[in-house]
Order: C-alpha cells, then sequence, then structure tokens
C-alpha cells in the first residue's frame, strides 16, 4: 500500500559526523549534521574537531548549507567548569546553530552566551511537562529518550511546543538514553564523560545461582542491535517529530554518505507521495552493506525482546568487511598517484579500496599498482608501492581494502 504525502512537514535529516570527510560525505543529503570537539562530549574519542578548528569548521558547515550543532553533553565536574567556559565561548564566536546539552550548568552557561539549545537525550525526556520544564528554561528542541514508543511521542507532540528530535538509525546503548556507568565501573572509562570502551559488546560468560557456568554457545548477551526505522519514516512523521538523528560521530564517512542518502531518497519519497515498502526495501538492504550489528526498531513499537539482541556478533553483522592494508606517504598530483606503504596488507589490481582521513574519503578500484619502476598485478604487504587514484589524498590518509563475504 502507498503512504502518501499529509499536510506534516518533512522532518529535518541531522547527520553525526566525526570530522570534515564525513560532513563531505553527507552534504548533498543532510539538512544539518551534529559533532563534538575533543572534550566534553559522549564522543570525546572523536578528537578531529577542536577549539582552534571550530570556526572553519562551521564556515564549511554554512557553505554547504547545513546547520551545525554542537555536542556538549559530558557530565560536568567542579574542574570541567573553565573549560566548559571556553568551549561555549569558542562555540558562541564560531556562529554554531546550537548547543546539544543537558547538564544544568551547560544550559546555564549556553543561555548566557545567547547559544541556541537543544537538550541532549541524555536528560532522558520521557514526558510532555519535562519538555516544557526544558522550554522554560530556553530551550529550542529537546532529543526524547530512546526508550519512548510511538504512541508516546504523540501523547508529548500534543502538549509541547518545543520541537521534538528523535533517533532513527545508529548505534542502541543498553543504559537508559545512554546513561550507563559500566565502562566506568569495569575499567574507569566513563561512557558519560566521552570514554566508553562498550563492555557490552563483549562475549560475556553467564554463572548460575549455584555456581555453574551456563554454555551460551558464544553469545553476545548484552549487544543491543542498530537502530533503523527507514521503514516508518510516515509514521514518524505523523507523529509530529521535527527532526530525525542518525548515530554516526565514530563511524566512517563511507557510511555517513551511505545512510544519508538512504535516509534523504526516502523522506522524498515520502514528500512525492511514493513511499511504498517495494522503494524502501532496497534502501535498507544498501545500509546493511554498511557497519552494522543488524537492525530493530527500537522501543517504539514496545519494549525490545530477544530480537532486538545482535546475539551472534560482537560487532559487525556487515558481509562487507573493511581490512586495513597501509597508509599513504606522499601524493603526486602531476601524476594522479600516492605512494602508499603497505604496512597490514598486500595488494591486487582489481581490489576495491578506500582511503580516508580527516579531509579525505574516496572509495575506488584498484587500477595499476607500480612496484620500485614496474607495473605490478600484485603486490604483498612490506613494500612500498605507487598507487594510481582518481582524486587528491593526502600524507598519512589510511587505506583500507573492501571485502564481501562470498558465503553471502
Amino acid at each position: 500500500m502507498s503512504l502518501s504525502k499529509n499536510e506534516n512537514k518533512i522532518p529535518e535529516l541531522a547527520m553525526g559526523v566525526r570530522n570534515l570527510a564525513a560532513l563531505k560525505a553527507c552534504k548533498e543529503n543532510a539538512d544539518a549534521v551534529y559533532f563534538s570537539l575533543d572534550r566534553l562530549s559522549l564522543r570525546s574519542r572523536a578528537q578531529e574537531i577542536t577549539t582552534e578548528i571550530l570556526a572553519g569548521f562551521v564556515e564549511e558547515i554554512h557553505n554547504n548549507k547545513m546547520k551545525g550543532y554542537l555536542a556538549v553533553n559530558s557530565v560536568i565536574y567542579p574542574d570541567n567548569l573553565k573549560e566548559l567556559d571556553e568551549v561555549l565561548e569558542c562555540a558562541a564566536s564560531a556562529n554554531v546553530d546550537a548547543v546539544i546539552a543537558w547538564d544544568p550548568a551547560t544550559i546555564m552557561k549556553a543561555a548566557e552566551k545567547d547559544l541556541k539549545i537543544h537538550i541532549s537525550t541524555q536528560a532522558n525526556v520521557s514526558n510532555q511537562m519535562s519538555a516544557e520544564f526544558y522550554r522554560s528554561l530556553g530551550a529550542s528542541r529537546v532529543v526524547l529518550a530512546r526508550e519512548l514508543s510511538l504512541e508516546q511521542i504523540k501523547e508529548i507532540r500534543e502538549d509541547t511546543k518545543i520541537e521534538l528530535e528523535v533517533f532513527v538509525h545508529g548505534a542502541v546503548c543498553q543504559g537508559i538514553s545512554g546513561r550507563c556507568y559500566l565502562s566506568a565501573y569495569l575499567l574507569g572509562k566513563s561512557g558519560n564523560c566521552g570514554e566508553c570502551s562498550q563492555p557490552c559488546r563483549w562475549e560475556w560468560s553467564l554463572h548460575s545461582d549455584n555456581g555453574a557456568i551456563v554454555d551460551i554457545e558464544g553469545k553476545y548477551l548484552m549487544s543491543a542491535k542498530d537502530l533503523c526505522m527507514i521503514e516508518h519514516i510516515p509514521e514518524l512523521i505523523e507523529a509530529g517529530v521535527d527532526a530525525f538523528k542518525v548515530e554516526g560521530r565514530l563511524r566512517n564517512p563511507g557510511y555517513t554518505a551511505a545512510v544519508s542518502q538512504c535516509y534523504r531518497q526516502a523522506l522524498d519519497l515520502f514528500k512525492d507521495g511514493k513511499y511504498e515498502r517495494s522503494n524502501i526495501i532496497p534502501l535498507k538492504e544498501r545500509m546493511a552493506l554498511e557497519y552494522n550489528r543488524g537492525f530493530s526498531t527500537g522501543f517504539y513499537f514496545g519494549y525490545p525482546g530477544p530480537d532486538s539482541l545482535a546475539n551472534d556478533c560482537d560487532m559487525n553483522a556487515s558481509h562487507v568487511k573493511r581490512e586495513a592494508v597501509g597508509v599513504v606517504t606522499n601524493y603526486y598530483p602531476k601524476q594522479s598517484a600516492a605512494a602508499v606503504n603497505l604496512l597490514e596488507l598486500g595488494l591486487n589490481t582489481g581490489d576495491t579500496i578506500i582511503i580516508e582521513g580527516s579531509t579525505t574519503y574516496l572509495e575506488q578500484e584498484v587500477l595499476s599498482i607500480v612496484h620500485e619502476g614496474k607495473n605490478v598485478n600484485s603486490i604483498e604487504r612490506g613494500n612500498e608501492i605507487g598507487l594510481e587514484v582518481e582524486d587528491v589524498v593526502r600524507k598519512n590518509d589510511r587505506v583500507f581494502k573492501i571485502n564481501r563475504d562470498k558465503t553471502e
């Protein structure tokens, strides 16, 4: 059955990005991007955007006619307050379009600097009164708790004027709206301060009350599947959602490009009255080729059951794998060639490779390999080669080979 356009506006598509390469990967599809600095966020491992380059990064966002939202959503301790001032002052100077926050200290200081405020999902906003409370503090948008059902979102929409943003795609945390202490207790690395080591993705053993170890056949007991709502865009729009959020500030630019393109196509199909299952399933299948843990609809249609856990794999369920090959040591623009040190793997002509860096993302076939002045069709690791490239690459960019599981 075709689900045609209604009178609701098309939600903003906001993509998580970690660097300029990821920004470029989604610039044709996203309405907005959200990102972190190398501190005071839940993705502090994404360290490529610093206060020194923030203004230029935001300018690039605006040049591509997108909005840019800075996540400042870690726990703020007393010794973080001075640093918080510095980060927010930098954000104001860089003209970010909003700060994503939940800690009252961050909200108060952002308001003092006349920064627009979006309330992070870390605040666990789960009802309309909470949404209105944050609106009274000056917030213009709340990112709702991930644990809400579609029906609950509809109820909230009816009784609040604040913009509502929801997650539609990406990794799902075991903790309530991401508030988890497992990594902090086990490893001394707090997920609430951006250092989560993801122990929920580990292979755990199960012990019974009498001390016996239960055989779980290598299952991953706590690893949740990724959220994917591309098959339910009409329901989300009809619920009155203002913005779709795609998790992925630590994902590679290829993932960002593919997912943003698929959700943009789905939104356009809805807008044009052509949203049908036959048009959407190929988009979901395309996203399944990128890094994922399997897909689920989270809490939108009730409490997740066993089918929402990625029991059979620790991280990547895709049959398309990226394998590290080596690093670019030089680029020769006149020859359209790069010098590559094959540190991890060899290469063959015809291989599909990705060359990736903080400002680079290039996917291509290996067209020619030169070793010691001669063209070769195959080369083992441990050698330095000349590689024909189809676009600009840069020193220290990483080279990956794409392998597709032939059993799929």
